[in-house]
């Protein structure tokens, strides 16, 4: 049995007094009493009793108000937050279709979710109503092939996933007549996750679904939620090609809710460069759990990776099995890759409270239906504003007060956030960010289109003004043929196969065990140069491996077993060169410019580094071939005169520093992960004549971070120059301007260099208010 909980679960994480001073900030935020409306008038009755006796004896004004606008054909966004009864909005038209006395025919529902776990959570709820006229089914890759047969013929609300919908209900159309055609409403889940070069895929999917439709005669309304948002009318219209009316007006109750900032504090170590090392933001997760379960505060950890959440759990149990061991049964970890029934006992356990502390992946982040939690620990920033309500939200579910701590990891943006609490709080959330007209992503979904219905000229509206000037390339390369009615494609193999919806580049490479020839796991080609070359060092559930061969063309990488006391770190070297600046700005004499750039990037030797320590062994070089991306960036430029007024200074190290920090924090201002952003610095590029810092898009044709970044540039150099002077090092580290994932070993770096770049870069930069 736990212990009883002292007054405040800060109280007891602060009870030690070395740790007050690691919390940064406190934020309060009141509680907020409902806004009940009431149920329309076209509510299905039994529906509306069913609801009532699953404890839901009205709907909030938010739920109304968007199930009005659906009901009435008008396509809607609700935007609102966590717990906040998103799925009653849709739920309520959807329902009523299916029900409709007077309609000639029954409506039918296409339901999308991003995951098979969220829509297999969604099948759950929608069974445990016990509607008998709605026969819903999930369609996904799981689903039986006999089972497919009777979901197309006699399922009036599929649920499925962008990907199903992609590859086998658009292909296959014909099979799927009868329920388009009767086809109302399509709900998009969780719509803030279609971002970047996803989200440009799933645009164009939804494109391609109202194309067929209309083919069969039906014009569906669009319903999408999605975890509040910036802009949401604006984000949703460019998703799906309509006019959509946002609804983010919350009048769910809260309770209230205590957000804490937290630094663990630096150690006696020190790192590359000798740099001071700071304890990891997944030990103090650890930590801090532990004492969380102890109190019998029920606590969900959500960690970035699947072995972060597997280290926070360990960690966790083994503090507990210390102090109080029959506790350390009440700890474990939740992430993708567990059985479904494995996963299934752990949210019961959860919903029970027979669990008390949960360390999971971002698994349970999207939708799946835990409530009633006491805290929520974030380890390390989530990627967004969005990410980090959704995650806080947890906690707090059903009305009580709640408690969320973010902990910040070794790392720029996690730094400038915990002492820049301003960024959080005082600031709405982020856009969502994505490109349709990438010529990358549409090119593939025309070819796409034209094998489920030849394209026309009139088909130029729905897919963009970029469709037309990408037809005759399409023809010239043999992909599609122009006839007199039309574009048809007229390959044998799939037209689906060209576009890779996920973003994972070619064929993954296997890494395949060479001794027993057993497959160990897949790479995805765009990172197999960095993470599976010969003599990298490959981790698979804890077991080490050495690549003994990577080959490219079968694409395999052969590994043997053994236990190194170092790890490896491709170093690569990177050029770039400007195709076409499409736009710029000049702030005095400085230029800011956004446009087309080409990165040839090529691994040219692995540096091997002592476990414990840090300290590098020994480099040795690699022969592999270079590799180019054409993508959009954003670059600035400072004129020679104003560089050499700032005096004596390493421009190479301080360009370098100030490229660093800025890929850390533009994850802040443009939905995306550090991951999908790269850049380079020069002290003298060929194609500017001045010193000059890109950041660009790690992804072909562009993903639109980078042209968030020109947009909101002057906010976004500012924050990058102020996490650089907020950190307390005297000469740089991973929490300012070091990245683990530097090609050139993070040298040189110059930190005071850095901020008087950035400073002249800034001097006539536009308001805070501005955009360039």
């Amino acid at each position: 049995m736990a212990a009883q909980r002292s007054s405040s679960p800060l109280d007891r994480l602060l009870a030690g007094p070395a740790r007050r001073d690691r919390i940064t900030h406190v934020e309060s935020v009141p509680a907020r009493a409902g806004r009940r409306g009431r149920w329309p008038a076209w509510s299905p009755g039994l529906l509306v009793d069913r609801l009532a006796a699953a404890g839901v004896p009205a709907p909030w004004e938010h739920q109304v108000s968007a199930a009005e606008h659906a009901h009435a054909g008008r396509s809607v966004i609700i935007a609102t937050g966590t717990a906040s009864g998103k799925s009653l909005a849709y739920l309520l038209p959807a329902v009523a279709t299916i029900y409709d006395e007077s309609a000639a025919r029954e409506g039918t529902v296409l339901y999308l979710a991003p995951t098979k776990a969220l829509a297999a959570d969604q099948l759950r709820a929608l069974r445990a109503l016990r509607l008998t006229r709605v026969r819903a089914a999930t369609y996904d890759g799981d689903t039986p092939r006999d089972e497919r047969t009777w979901v197309r013929q006699h399922a009036n609300y599929v649920l499925t996933n962008p990907d199903m919908l992609h590859r086998s209900l658009l292909p296959g159309h014909a099979r799927w007549s009868a329920f388009l055609r009767r086809l109302r409403y399509v709900v998009i889940d969780e719509a803030h996750g279609y971002r970047g070069v996803f989200g440009s895929h799933v645009a164009q999917i939804l494109r391609r679904l109202r194309r067929i439709c209309a083919r069969y005669g039906a014009d569906p309304t669009f319903v999408l939620a999605s975890a509040t948002t910036s802009e949401p009318a604006a984000a949703a219209t460019r998703l799906t090609g309509l006019d959509v009316i946002a609804v983010d007006d919350d009048a769910s109750p809260r309770g209230e809710a205590t957000f804490a900032l937290w630094e663990p504090p630096l150690t006696d170590l020190r790192g590359e460069h000798g740099a001071p090392v700071r304890r990891t933001a997944t030990a103090e997760a650890g930590d801090l759990l532990a004492d969380l379960v102890v109190e019998g505060v029920q606590t969900l950890a959500f960690v970035r990776s699947r072995r972060g959440a597997e280290s926070v759990a360990l960690s966790a149990k083994r503090a507990l099995h210390e102090v109080t061991p029959e506790l350390a049964g009440q700890v474990a970890a939740y992430r993708a890759g567990y059985l479904p029934e494995e996963r299934r006992a752990l949210e019961s356990a959860l919903r029970s409270r027979s669990l008390v502390g949960l360390a999971s992946t971002n698994a349970l982040e999207l939708g799946v239906d835990v409530s009633g939690l006491d805290a929520v620990l974030v380890c390390g920033w989530p990627g967004t504003r969005a990410s980090l309500w959704q995650q806080a939200g947890r906690a707090g579910r059903s009305g009580q007060s709640a408690l969320t701590v973010l902990i910040a990891r070794d790392d720029p943006l996690d730094t400038f956030l915990v002492h820049h609490p301003e960024a959080i709080f005082g600031t709405p959330v982020e856009a969502t960010v994505l490109d349709p007209d990438n010529p990358y992503v549409l090119g593939p979904h025309l070819c796409a289109a034209a094998s489920e219905l030849p394209l026309t000229e009139r088909d130029a509206e729905l897919f963009g003004p970029a469709t037309a000037e990408l037809l005759p390339d399409l023809v010239r390369r043999g992909l599609l043929r122009r006839r007199p009615a039309g574009w048809y494609w007229t390959r044998r193999d799939r037209a689906t196969d060209l576009a890779d919806i996920r973003g994972a580049g070619g064929d993954p490479v296997q890494v395949v065990e060479a001794g027993t020839g057993r497959l160990l796991g897949t790479v995805d080609e765009s990172s197999a140069h960095g993470t599976v070359h010969e003599g990298a060092v490959y981790l698979h559930q804890g077991e080490s491996f050495i690549v003994q061969t990577l080959d490219l063309d079968d694409p395999v990488a052969l590994v043997e077993p053994a236990d190194p006391d170092y790890s490896t770190t491709a170093r690569d070297v990177t050029d770039i060169s400007i195709v076409e600046p499409l736009r710029s700005a000049t702030w005095g004499e400085a230029t800011l410019c956004f446009g087309t750039v080409e990165v040839t990037q090529q691994v040219v030797a692995y540096q091997m580094r002592r476990l414990q320590t840090g300290e590098m062994i020994g480099e040795k070089p690699l022969d592999l071939p270079p590799r180019t991306l054409r993508t959009r960036a954003v670059w600035w430029t400072l004129s020679a005169d104003r560089l050499e007024a700032l005096g004596d200074m390493d421009v190479a190290g301080a360009a370098h520093a100030a490229e660093h920090a800025s890929i850390g924090l533009l994850p802040l201002f443009a939905t995306c992960d550090r991951g999908d952003i790269g850049g380079v610095s020069t002290a003298l590029h060929p194609d500017t004549g001045l010193l000059t810092v890109f950041v660009y898009d790690g992804h072909e044709g562009g993903a639109g971070f980078a042209e968030r970044g020109y947009a909101d540039a002057a906010a976004w150099l500012r924050a990058t120059r102020d996490a650089i002077a907020s950190c307390e090092c005297a000469s740089g580290c991973p929490s300012c301007i070091q990245s683990p994932k530097c090609g050139n070993g993070n040298d040189p770096l110059d930190k005071s260099g850095a901020l008087a770049l950035l400073a002249a870069l800034l001097h006539e930069a536009p308001g805070p208010a501005t955009a360039p």
